[in-house]
């Protein structure tokens, strides 16, 4: 029966069962009489959502507390294996398949590398997924069974379609309308009530550190992916959930560098990993052959810092300290645009440069940026390190768990794609 707002009560069920299963997952273990106030639900209600959710299998004890004068009070916390999530990196250099447990502990891990060239050919990439999920679905600790989705991280733009599910424009690895969905659910073994939930790594990135990472806390942030490309998640509170900017494609030179996405001036040109190692190499730096991006970079920071007494590259030294210019001008450009108090830099390149150059790029951003919004900012790094991508794919089947109340939907893109939207909207941390 509907309610005078529209609701019906099973809409308001769900709602009290999400409201609990977040309180409990983000801020647990609680008492039911806790949970009371901190979810604005009734003792009543609480406790008829609580016996729900233990009789389901997602809550459980957690060992008791003294109360002032009474009985010892009972603590309750989600189930950890009551569930379990997917999450993928279809990184540069490698394709990285992690299972978790519901409260994004790693069970199992599987990586194919794309070579020193990195093969992007979409039918490829999808049999790399497809080998990768069925290996961690093999692990001891899985239970497909209660496989709650398969969360992906790509890079490019995103698009979701009623006919083809998401559908990846990534103009830079050669995928022009890719039907990446489509490719996943003929070629995976997986039945059809698991969904996949297909968004830009950047914003996987930037989702995991809001949540998990050094992004907690904050209402407006920027979150860097600098990797072999450079890209951006940001997060103010018209946009809580989180907005991939491509932010790598900002025009940094005009008539400048050919980037690999065929425009000039990029700041990708003079800033992401690949363009730092092909300066290097125009230079007459000598990066290692055959190899791929994350080995060559750091092959090129032992020259360019290298032990007291011998000296650097110079090459790789003005190159690096060049790029430093360049990422502190292109986030001067974010905190004039979004004003945000935190900005963070992540991805595989980000952890590698970033404890030797951060003081640069702090600088030259601060050259650049309104004095007003520069002085409220802090630059800094992420802190869940080169998983960070996957555990936020991950992030986005476990946002639909809770948006439906800790009970499986049905895999439409029609319904789930909302759902686990609001969800990520409703959990951005204050």
């Amino acid at each position: 029966m509907p309610e005078r707002n529209g609701r019906t009560v099973r809409d308001l069920r769900r709602g009290n069962r999400t409201a609990v299963l977040q309180k409990l997952y983000f801020d647990g273990p609680l008492s039911r009489f806790e949970l009371g106030p901190a979810t604005g639900l009734s003792s009543g209600s609480v406790s008829n959502v609580v016996a729900d959710l233990i009789a389901d299998g997602l809550v459980e004890e957690a060992g008791s507390v003294d109360s002032d004068g009474g009985r010892p009070r009972t603590l309750l916390r989600v189930a950890p294996d009551s569930g379990q999530m997917i999450g993928i990196d279809v990184g540069e250099t490698r394709v990285r398949v992690e299972l978790f447990d519901l409260t994004l502990t790693e069970l199992a891990r599987a990586e194919r590398g794309l070579g020193p060239q990195g093969c992007y050919d979409v039918e490829v990439i999808a049999g790399h997924i497809r080998d990768g999920i069925a290996e961690v679905l093999g692990a001891e600790q899985a239970v497909p069974g209660r496989l709650l989705g398969v969360g992906v991280g790509v890079p490019g733009i995103v698009e979701h379609t009623p006919d083809q599910g998401a559908v990846v424009h990534g103009q830079t690895i050669g995928w022009d309308a890719a039907p990446l969905e489509r490719l996943l659910r003929s070629a995976s073994q997986l039945p059809d009530r698991v969904p996949y939930f297909i968004d830009n790594g950047a914003k996987t990135l930037g989702q995991a550190e809001m949540w998990f990472g050094a992004g907690r806390g904050a209402r407006n942030a920027v979150v860097v992916l600098f990797g072999s490309g450079v890209g951006a998640c940001v997060v103010t509170p018209e946009v809580e959930h989180g907005r991939a900017v491509e932010w790598g494609h900002l025009t940094v030179r005009v008539r400048g560098r050919r980037c690999r996405c065929g425009a000039p001036g990029c700041l990708e040109a003079y800033a992401g990993a690949e363009s730092l190692l092909a300066r290097w190499r125009e230079g007459g730096g000598r990066p290692p052959e055959e190899t791929d991006e994350e080995t060559a970079l750091t092959a090129m920071l032992a020259v360019a810092y290298p032990p007291e007494g011998t000296e650097p590259d110079p090459v790789a030294l003005a190159v690096l300290e060049e790029t430093a210019e360049y990422l502190g001008a292109g986030l001067s450009d974010l905190i004039n645009l979004f004003q945000p108090e935190r900005i963070l830099i992540g991805g595989w390149a980000g952890l590698q440069l970033g404890p030797r150059f951060l003081p640069a790029v702090r600088r030259h951003a601060m050259t650049h940026a309104l004095r007003h919004p520069a002085a409220k900012v802090t630059i800094g790094l992420g802190r869940l390190g080169p998983d960070a991508v996957t555990v936020g794919a991950a992030i986005l089947p476990l946002a639909e768990f809770f948006a439906s109340g800790g009970r499986r939907p049905e895999p439409t893109t029609e319904t789930r794609l909302p759902a686990w939207r609001a969800a990520l909207r409703e959990r951005t941390p204050r």
